[in-house]
């Protein structure tokens, strides 16, 4: 029977970054999928990712982004790759929306560079944008993209050549303790490992029943669509930032455009709740109407022709944050959820704090905000500061 330090169950971005800090450590260390690499089944899928600074969340996941940054440069080194794109980041919406309230609150507590940009400003400089008057912009110059497949590839690479173990279209059938450690059982039979980290998405609960925890998956849209050819050029790099939008509609988000056209969704889009193994992957009309209800009142000419589409899931917490812990009734099984629609950014991050949790039980990163004891009381989670054990992702 096989024997390992730590099992990873669920090798999207999270679990991959968890194996490749763990293998580089010198552990022995397994991942097991239940699909083939590259997979759109899950969440870190779908060409690239928003990375930003000015958390407009919460403040306390500043640090652990703003740490991010120079690993996903570090990895970019190790896998010759071109990961992190820095295009800017503008965040849009009225003033008091959450949007730009929270971006603003974020950026001053933690020193951010930003500029304020009135509606008529935004759109000198950002021409492609269309705003109602009373909107404003904060700018960000640190924003930008991560490619997202090739961000999972090339750690997914890292990792093998470390001497982890990489086991794919095998599905976990139970995560349980077993004497000092756990087993995993598979279709194959049974994995041991002192330890095992669940990093498994929208399987979380069906793989951790003990977790208590009304965890929702919901089913997301992505779409790009093909710009009108005399606006091609507002929509480059150079004068078409990542940007984020929030209106009476809800928070829109896209990219600068590429070959594969401009991709923009809805955060959220219509907070569908889904079984992860029976949803509906086909793209509706309706979905895409949603998706053009932004195009149209703030990008008229992206709103052409539907170049692409596909579905992604989000494993939605209770209360928005990410949830990083040991399951107390279970120390050796740790719950690695950067969920809710916002975790891919920190993914190297999170490596290292799940690889530190697996090894001494505590990490010098701050993530007390994402520990399990926080759904058990009343009180809120603690403000950002010193280092933890506890939870994050």
């Amino acid at each position: 029977m096989p024997s390992f330090d730590v099992a990873i169950i669920g090798l999207g971005v999270i679990g991959s970054a968890a194996l490749a800090a763990l293998a580089r450590r010198g552990r022995r260390v397994v991942g097991i999928d239940r699909f083939a690499p590259g997979h759109d089944r899950g969440s870190s899928h779908g060409t690239t990712r928003v990375i930003r600074l000015g958390y407009f969340e919460h403040p306390s996941y500043v640090p652990l982004v703003r740490a991010a940054y120079p690993l996903w440069r570090e990895l970019e080194a190790r896998s010759g790759q071109s990961l992190l794109t820095i295009t800017g980041i503008v965040e849009i919406g009225a003033p008091a929306s959450d949007l730009v309230a929270g971006t603003l609150r974020s950026s001053r507590l933690h020193g951010l560079p930003y500029e304020i940009l009135d509606a008529r400003r935004l759109m000198n400089r950002f021409p492609a944008f269309r705003l109602p008057d009373d909107f404003v912009g904060v700018f960000q110059p640190d924003g930008g993209f991560v490619r997202a497949e090739p961000a999972v590839a090339a750690l997914q690479a890292l990792a093998s050549r470390s001497g982890a173990e990489l086991i794919w279209n095998e599905p976990v059938l139970a995560v349980e303790p077993h004497r000092d450690g756990v087993a995993v059982t598979t279709g194959h039979g049974d994995i041991r490992a002192r330890c095992a980290i669940v990093a498994a998405g929208p399987w979380l609960k069906s793989l951790l029943p003990q977790l208590a925890l009304p965890l929702r998956v919901t089913r997301q849209v992505l779409a790009w669509f093909e710009p009108a050819d005399h606006a091609r050029p507002s929509f480059a790099a150079e004068r078409f930032p990542v940007f984020l939008l929030e209106n009476g509609d809800g928070v829109f988000y896209g990219f600068p455009a590429d070959a594969d056209g401009l991709k923009v969704a809805k955060h959220h889009h219509l907070d569908e709740a889904v079984d992860p193994d029976h949803y509906d992957r086909a793209v509706s009309a309706a979905d895409e109407a949603v998706i053009r209800l932004a195009l149209k009142a703030h990008l008229p000419d992206a709103d052409g022709r539907l170049l692409a589409a596909q579905t992604c899931l989000y494993t939605m917490a209770p209360d928005g944050d990410f949830i990083l812990d040991r399951l107390p009734e279970c120390p050796q099984i740790i719950v690695a959820a950067p969920c809710s629609g916002h975790g891919f950014k920190f993914a190297p991050v999170i490596g290292e704090i799940l690889a530190d949790l697996a090894t001494t039980g505590r990490t010098e990163h701050e993530i007390s905000r994402f520990s399990l004891a926080r759904f058990s009381t009343s009180d809120p989670p603690p403000p950002a500061g010193g280092g933890s054990g506890g939870s994050a992702a």
